[in-house]
């Protein structure tokens, strides 16, 4: 296994620089998703790493040791692609046993017919595949080895493209969007295979994606990436409770959390939509601001007891939880509210809506973005 790190890292394409300044330290067996837009920087990160491009500036270490000039079949890392790479005439059996055949067996040794007459083909057969029996075991495909890829659906061929990574027993694991081709309930599921299989490993997994829900179920740490930078760097429940930078406030989250303008006066007292919001900042500011509130974190409240109102445009009911839409005037900027069916059953769609928050829970950022109220620590 391996760790790996990234020092000043860019990465420009003519007069467009695609990634800036990027310092990264993933440790040993560390489970590291890169997630941001599409475009963002982070697919180019995975690549980097791998050795499939090379970086305009900045050095990439992989157990401390330089790797800038290293071959990326040198590198000993394992990619798993979107597209699965499998080789469509072969079985899964001969897929997963084909790198290792190379990586093992002499260039002799793999001489169709000629090479069964080399003395230590043999042994090297039984242990190689003695190997990818095991894996085809761990990934519960060992029904599947007989069959080519075309027979397979897709979670099946997904099952295999990690088998092909396995098998080779690299120093690190680097995937980039292996899930987006399957449907919405065979992702959750796999969701689940991947960090189950992370744990059993006990490998440095660097994953890459654009959807926050994957980076935030799976990983040990995120890194946030916006227009080839790293905006932020933490454990999923820490970026998603304090998000240093407003684009990561909003990235972060589903349904996106609710942004709302605001001013604050030489005394640092914050109004936010006519009403004063009692919550410290880091500096005192005369200046727009922007106030951020998670749907779940918003609640409703009788129009005595409320600190906002609004007119309900749509109901949005998904069994367990029901998202109310609400036009605050403010163009095409709703509010969304998260709350239960019970608790949304009065709620009429045009009718106004009154609704409150803990203070404890609202997120200030200044105008360029970044946090500027003090920072809450762990969950309340």
């Amino acid at each position: 296994m391996a760790g790996i790190t990234l020092k000043g890292v860019t990465k420009t394409y003519g007069s467009q620089s695609v990634l800036n300044d990027i310092n990264l330290d993933i440790a040993d067996g560390e489970f590291l998703t890169l997630v941001g837009p599409s475009g963002c920087g982070k697919s180019t990160t995975l690549r980097i790493i791998a050795g499939l491009e090379t970086q305009s500036t900045g050095d990439v270490f992989i157990d401390g040791s330089i790797v800038n000039e290293t071959r990326p079949s040198k590198r000993d890392l394992a990619m798993v692609f979107q597209s699965y790479a499998l080789y469509p005439h072969l079985t899964v059996h001969q897929n997963l046993i084909t790198p290792l055949k190379l990586r093992d067996l002499t260039a002799l040794e793999r001489v169709p017919l000629f090479g069964h007459l080399m003395p230590e083909r043999s042994k090297k057969m039984s242990t190689i595949s003695a190997e990818v029996h095991k894996v085809a075991e761990i990934l519960k495909i060992e029904p599947l080895l007989d069959r080519k890829p075309g027979q397979l659906s897709g979670g099946q061929r997904q099952r295999v493209a990690l088998g092909r990574a396995m098998v080779r027993n690299p120093a690190a694991f680097l995937m980039d969007e292996p899930l987006s081709n399957l449907d919405a309930s065979l992702r959750v599921h796999m969701r689940a295979e991947l960090s189950e299989l992370h744990r059993e490993l006990k490998a440095t997994f660097i994953y890459v994606t654009h959807d926050q829900a994957e980076a935030l179920t799976m990983s040990d740490r995120i890194a946030v990436m916006m227009d080839g930078d790293l905006l932020q760097l933490g454990p999923p429940d820490e970026v998603y409770e304090n998000p240093t930078d407003i684009r990561v406030a909003e990235f972060i989250g589903s349904p996106k959390m609710n942004i709302l303008p605001a001013s604050c006066d030489e005394k640092g007292k914050v109004d936010c939509l006519g009403q004063n919001i009692k919550i410290a900042l880091t500096k005192k500011t005369k200046q727009t601001l922007s106030i951020g509130i998670r749907p779940e974190h918003l609640v409703l409240q009788s129009g005595a007891k409320s600190s906002f109102s609004g007119k309900l445009t749509y109901k949005e009911n998904l069994g367990s939880d029901v998202f109310l839409h609400l036009d605050m005037g403010l163009g095409n900027q709703k509010v969304v509210i998260r709350t239960d069916p019970q608790d949304a059953n009065s709620a009429k769609i045009g009718e106004k809506i009154s609704f409150g928050a803990n203070p404890n829970k609202y997120l200030v950022f200044d105008n360029d973005g970044k946090r500027i109220d003090a920072k809450r620590k762990g969950k309340d």
